[in-house]
């Protein structure tokens, strides 16, 4: 099933129908700020082990939150961190942390870390609302370390796994930046839309 919306206005019969089927225990792809995410609850362990086959390894995954004020329940996160994190969300950034007790361990690396995301995009955050939980996102597979950037090759394609693709039209093929805030040291893991100048 697709479901279309539009990037810039708002409404909520999308978001309630989209966060009805994450409830019922179902899989999304929707779009954020940067590329397409596959995701499901973050109490849907069916739907985790899915997404992890689909993508062919098992951890770390990212969880994408609502706002701000969240990140304390999922990641350990002192000041100087929540300083920086402050900066950069809502933005095309993944910052990885901590995690807390209320993360799956199927969720966390080895090293017990989480990565956070909060996209800068009125779907996610709705959604995210809506559905009162974190959602699981990560990009949505093409083979050969591409991305999926047509929701309508994504629906032809993997219409077999997920009950709906959110189709805001085509997005661009750069996913979000990574950074690990781990022992209070900004790391690069993975460049991508979001900019590192501010670490210079």
């Amino acid at each position: 099933m697709r479901i279309p919306i539009e990037p810039l206005v708002p409404k909520q019969r999308p978001v309630k129908r989209a966060a009805e089927i994450l409830k019922e225990g179902g899989i999304i792809v929707y779009p954020t700020d940067t590329v397409y995410g596959i995701g499901c609850s973050l109490s849907n362990k069916k739907g985790i082990d899915t997404i992890n086959a689909l993508k062919g390894r098992h951890k770390p995954r990212s969880i994408m939150l609502a706002d701000l004020k969240d990140i304390s329940t999922y990641a350990q996160v002192d000041n100087n961190a929540f300083r920086l994190v402050r900066q950069l969300l809502p933005g095309p950034y993944t910052i990885i942390l901590p995690a807390t007790k209320l993360v799956p361990r199927l969720m966390q690396s080895n090293r017990k870390t989480i990565g956070i995301r909060i996209p800068r995009h009125w779907f996610c955050q709705d959604l995210v609302s809506e559905l009162g939980e974190p959602v699981i996102t990560t990009s949505v597979p093409m083979g050969e370390d591409k991305l999926h950037i047509d929701p309508l090759e994504i629906e032809s394609d993997l219409g077999h796994v997920v009950d709906a693709v959110i189709d805001c039209g085509i997005l661009p093929d750069i996913p979000s930046t990574v950074l690990s805030l781990e022992g209070g040291v900004v790391e690069i893991i993975r460049q991508g839309q979001g900019g590192t100048d501010f670490l210079a």
